[in-house]
């Protein structure tokens, strides 16, 4: 599975404590040679990893049992077959449960791990879903809308909730374009009209359940029409004024929205430099890793902005972040404090979860403050 999958149920699910250990593997990939020549013997030994400390595990103190241990390697072996690394990303995450798996591709670099717990391992996916910037795209004709979800490198369409929205009495009646007669009388027709409201209330439905920015391509009458009859599309991040897309293809459609993208991206950022400048004057403003990591885990960050490439491996020492080398071993140190390759994906989804606004800025921008910053909320 891909980072747009990410739904907030989906989550929840992953995050819910199980009866039994559940493994989480994570690893980072190569999109292409010869750098993913070492991807398959990295996986394999992973996965061997996991299997030996399986066998080395207690569950309140006990061995697990061999019918856990079977399950779990089993589950294990089942995900390593289905994994095509031909298709790699740059991140690569397994969860195995004694009875299920799954296999998630991410467009982000990951740190070598196994961790054997109560709950799956979701920071990294959760980090890397939120770089991704995820959006909806709602395209719409006069008889047809489709849903897409999208990355910053490309569309696929969704299926389910109510779409594509096709009305089976136009579907049906092959004598109405002769009797309407132009696109403009297209749009005007109660027909019509009925059905782009169906669309608004199917939309309105996967914005409440899954939020994001939507974007919104179709002839002008027809976004026209979607504002007028609804209310899910009237404060939509972009409207893209163009036809012949409902069915895509994703490329082409992807093509089309760049310019309403790079605008959004681009209307974000002023958004984001406006608000830590504003922070300044009211003092309320955080820098640096180990200020923001302070503020995010006491709950007081409003906002949090994050340079698209920041990584770091620190410990966590007396409530504070030290770096170390990555190359240093993932030991504990003199007082038990572990390395945390991870602890920019984890500060993102502690934020996350705790109400905060995350937006990810170009490398560079946040050069003067540690390449994160954050405005408070006291």
């Amino acid at each position: 599975m891909e980072t747009n999958a990410l739904t907030p149920a989906v989550l929840q699910s992953l995050r819910r404590k199980q009866p039994r250990p559940v493994v989480s593997v994570s690893m980072p990939t190569h999109r292409r040679e010869p750098d993913n020549a070492q991807d398959a013997v990295r996986l394999r030994n992973l996965v061997a990893e996991a299997g030996r400390r399986i066998d080395g595990c207690t569950d309140d103190g006990e061995p697990l049992s061999r019918e856990v241990r079977a399950g779990l390697r089993a589950q294990l072996d089942r995900a390593h077959a289905e994994v095509d690394l031909r298709y790699s990303l740059d991140g690569l995450v397994i969860f195995a449960s004694t009875d299920e798996y799954q296999t998630w591709v991410l467009p982000r670099e990951v740190p070598e791990r196994v961790v054997i717990s109560d709950s799956y391992l979701t920071r990294n996916l959760v980090a890397a879903r939120a770089r991704a910037t995820p959006y909806w795209v709602l395209v719409v004709a006069a008889t047809r809308a489709t849903l897409w979800h999208g990355t910053q490198e490309t569309v696929r369409e969704h299926t389910g909730n109510s779409f594509p929205v096709t009305p089976d009495e136009l579907q049906t009646d092959v004598e109405r374009e002769e009797r309407i007669g132009d696109v403009a009388s297209t749009f005007q027709d109660e027909e019509t009209r009925r059905f782009f409201r169906h669309v608004d209330s199917a939309l309105a439905a996967v914005l409440a359940a899954t939020p994001r920015p939507l974007h919104v391509v179709g002839l002008a009458p027809a976004l026209s029409l979607l504002d007028d009859v609804g209310t899910a599309t009237r404060h939509a991040a972009g409207k893209v004024t163009t036809g012949g897309l409902v069915n895509g293809p994703a490329p082409e459609l992807h093509k089309e929205l760049e310019p309403s993208l790079r605008e959004f991206r681009e209307r974000t950022a002023e958004r984001t430099a406006d608000r830590l400048d504003a922070a300044r004057g009211r003092r309320t403003f955080a820098a640096g890793l180990d200020e923001v990591w302070e503020s995010v885990r006491e709950r007081r960050v409003a906002l949090v902005a994050v340079e698209e490439n920041f990584q770091r491996t620190v410990r966590v020492k007396d409530g504070h972040l030290v770096p170390v080398d990555p190359e240093e071993p993932e030991a504990p140190g003199p007082d038990g404090e572990t390395v945390r390759e991870d602890i920019v994906d984890e500060l993102v989804e502690l934020a996350l979860d705790t109400g905060a606004e995350v937006v990810f800025v170009q490398d560079g921008t946040l050069a003067d403050h540690d390449r994160i910053a954050a405005d408070l909320r006291y």
